[in-house]
């Protein structure tokens, strides 16, 4: 799968936030036929970052969400997304 395509967005909630403070966690809105190697081959091809474990569920709406820890720093990421 093309990993433009992968990652909708990422996602900035209060418990994303917390995640990525206390466990080096982002979560990200995928697409619904992602797996989990899509998913960190599009962290790494995308945001050059190297994950370490993916966690995806499918939300009551019908979107998925991954949560992955990445083995460098979350949030200089989410700086770089602008999320904080």
């Amino acid at each position: 799968m093309d990993p433009y395509k992968v990652i909708i967005k990422p996602l900035s909630t209060e418990k994303s936030l917390r995640l990525m403070e206390s466990e080096n966690k982002l979560m990200f809105v995928v697409h619904r036929a992602a797996t989990k190697q899509d998913i960190i081959k599009a962290i790494k091809v995308l945001y050059d970052m190297t994950c370490t474990k993916v966690n995806t569920y499918i939300t009551i709406k019908g979107e998925k969400r991954a949560f992955v820890l990445l083995s460098e720093p979350a949030i200089d990421l989410a700086t770089k997304l602008g999320m904080m």
